[in-house]
C-alpha cells in the first residue's frame, strides 16, 4: 500500500510540472511539453487516476486500488498546485482565469469523457510501445478544451479555491476511458 501511495503522489506531481509548464506558457508551446508528465508517469510505472481507470478490467485492478490512487492523485495534486502557488505567483491570475471557465453541465462532463477517451487510448499505444499516443494525445485534449481532472485539481490548488466541476471531470474521464475500453478490448480479455 505504501508504494501505491507513493506512486500516487509521484504521478500527480509529474502531470503538475506538465501542467504548470501549461499554466506558465500557454499556446501552443505549453499543450506540447505538458506531455512530458504522462511520459515520465508512464516511463516510470507511476499511478495516475486517468492512466488507470479504462483498464480496471482489463488489467483486474482492485477497486480499492483505483479509489486509493484517485484519492492520493488528488490530494497530492492539490498540494502540488499550492507549493506552485508559492513558487510562482504569476500562475494565480491563469488559473483563477482556466477555474472561472468551468462550470458544472452537460457540456463540462462531455469534455471530461473526451479527454478520457483519450487517455485511455495514449496509454494503451504506450502498453503497445510507442509514445505517438501520449505526444500527440495530451495536446490534443489540451487544444480542444478537454478536463483532465488531475491537471484541474492541480489548477485549483494553484487558484487556492474548490469547483464542483471536479466531481464532473472525475465522472467524465473514468466514464470515457471505461467507454473505450469496452468499444475497444475483447471479452475474452476482460475479467
Amino acid at each position: 500500500m505504501r508504494e501505491l501511495i507513493l506512486k500516487s503522489a509521484a504521478a500527480s506531481l509529474l502531470i503538475g510540472l506538465g501542467n504548470y509548464a501549461l499554466l506558465k506558457l500557454g499556446s501552443p508551446i505549453g499543450p506540447v511539453i505538458f506531455a512530458f508528465g504522462l511520459l515520465g508517469v508512464c516511463y516510470l510505472g507511476l499511478n495516475l487516476f486517468t492512466g488507470k481507470c479504462g483498464f480496471l478490467f482489463e488489467d483486474r485492478l482492485p477497486i480499492k486500488d483505483l479509489t486509493l490512487i484517485l484519492l492520493v492523485n488528488l490530494l497530492s495534486g492539490y498540494a502540488s498546485g499550492l507549493l506552485f502557488r508559492a513558487a510562482d505567483p504569476s500562475l494565480i491570475e491563469g488559473a483563477l482565469e482556466k477555474v472561472g471557465s468551468w462550470d458544472f453541465s452537460i457540456a463540462f462532463f462531455l469534455r471530461a469523457f473526451l479527454c478520457g477517451a483519450i487517455m485511455y487510448l495514449a496509454v494503451k499505444l504506450y502498453k503497445k510501445g510507442t509514445p505517438l499516443g501520449i505526444l500527440y494525445g495530451i495536446p490534443l485534449f489540451i487544444f480542444c478544451g478537454f478536463q483532465h481532472c488531475i491537471a484541474n485539481v492541480i489548477t485549483l490548488g494553484v487558484a487556492a479555491t474548490f469547483s464542483w466541476s471536479l466531481v464532473l471531470a472525475v465522472a467524465g474521464n473514468f466514464a470515457g476511458s471505461l467507454a473505450v475500453s469496452f468499444l475497444t478490448v475483447p471479452p475474452s480479455k476482460k475479467a
